[in-house]
């Protein structure tokens, strides 16, 4: 099937098989490999991108759905030179050790913020509930949220 949507601002043509998934879409096709695969079944959230600024796990959702979307991954929040708010959190508050769930945790937060932007720990904690990480002890992470927050308003 022929898709066409429109990722980090960019418009994309290509043909994709009914079941493939956007996440290897995302990987493979587009070569966007930020956007991680972890459990397979959407609960990890390491896979989560943001369709038409909502947070969604791209490992549960097929490339066919999005035709006609707008999506946004982790490459299209920052980059080395311009790094995001929360982004420039997670560095400075040491939120992250393997890396491996941070992509999902920053798509997380973006609309989180964007939507809460002074949340209490409790709040913080909720919206990171859906995301796992193996490595951390969670703490930085929240810590990384609020200054994120603060930076943001």
């Amino acid at each position: 099937m022929k898709i066409s949507l429109t990722v980090n601002g960019q418009k994309y043509e290509r043909d994709v098989e009914p079941r493939m998934l956007l996440s290897d879409f995302l990987r493979h096709d587009l070569e966007l490999t930020g956007t991680h695969v972890g459990c397979e079944h959407g609960v990890c959230g390491a896979c989560t991108v943001l369709l038409n600024g909502e947070a969604v796990r791209a490992c549960i959702i097929f490339a066919v759905q999005v035709d006609g979307e707008e999506l946004t991954t982790v490459e299209g929040i920052g980059n080395v030179d311009n790094l995001h708010p929360i982004q420039e959190a997670f560095r400075e508050k040491h939120a992250l050790q393997c890396g491996f769930c941070t992509p999902g945790f920053l798509m997380t937060l973006v609309p989180f913020l964007k939507e809460n932007p002074d949340p209490s720990e409790h709040e913080i904690r909720e919206a990171l509930s859906g995301n796992l990480c193996r490595c951390t002890g969670y703490q930085n992470i929240v810590d990384a949220v609020k200054l994120a927050a603060k930076s943001l308003t």
